[in-house]
């Protein structure tokens, strides 16, 4: 017989985590969710947790069901030439969403967002705290001035996946990259505050 009170296995014990998690990030949002409070609804020691998901941004990740690691999505931004970080961040945004698996738990949150704002607080958290600071932080700009980056990404998205806004939804990769690529390299570039900020230029999306 088992002992009483003893989990029936990882997989449930698992689960029961990412339930809480999932609990936790949408009444509190990303910052506001703390590892030991959520290993505290579900019953278990916060080690167990760092043992399944490594990370809180592991845990996120897990508990919405997104198809990404920012432990492997923030170096791939990072690597490469230092005046196409912009162009980089922008494409690897886009390539989350090229693959069904990505679009899905992704088209949800935006969905939800829109809403919702527990969860519009949640996914704005995540995007600035565990992706975008991390890029700034290693470029040696203000952790501030990645708001103004994640809400061009959280609004793009919202108006090509969700609303489907013409001309914007039917705009290929590149066009996207020459709107949105510029701005992101702005944000991400020591001392650009003392510039002015680039606009986007007649053409590419305007033809249509």
């Amino acid at each position: 017989m088992a002992q009483a009170g003893r989990r029936p296995g990882q997989t449930e014990t698992r689960e029961e985590i990412l339930d809480a998690a999932r609990r936790r990030f949408a009444e509190l949002g990303y910052d506001g969710a703390t590892v030991r409070g959520i290993a505290a609804d579900a019953g278990v020691n916060a080690a167990l947790l760092h043992h399944f998901f490594g990370t809180k941004q592991r845990l996120f990740a897990a508990s919405m069901n997104l198809p990404v690691d920012p432990g492997e999505l923030v170096p791939r931004i990072l690597e490469g030439p230092e005046d196409e970080i912009g162009e980089r961040l922008v494409r690897a945004f886009l390539g989350l969403w090229q693959a069904p698996e990505g679009r899905a738990p992704f088209l949800a949150m935006i969905r939800s967002a829109t809403t919702n704002e527990q969860v519009a607080t949640m996914m704005r958290q995540f995007l600035e705290r565990a992706v975008l600071a991390r890029v700034a932080e290693a470029r040696g700009v203000p952790k501030a001035r990645v708001a103004g980056i994640a809400a061009q990404m959280i609004g793009f998205a919202l108006l090509r996946y969700v609303i489907g806004l013409p001309p914007l939804a039917a705009a290929s990769e590149d066009e996207v990259v020459a709107m949105l690529a510029p701005v992101a390299q702005y944000y991400l570039t020591p001392g650009a505050e003392k510039v002015r900020l680039p606009m986007h230029q007649p053409g590419g999306l305007a033809r249509h």
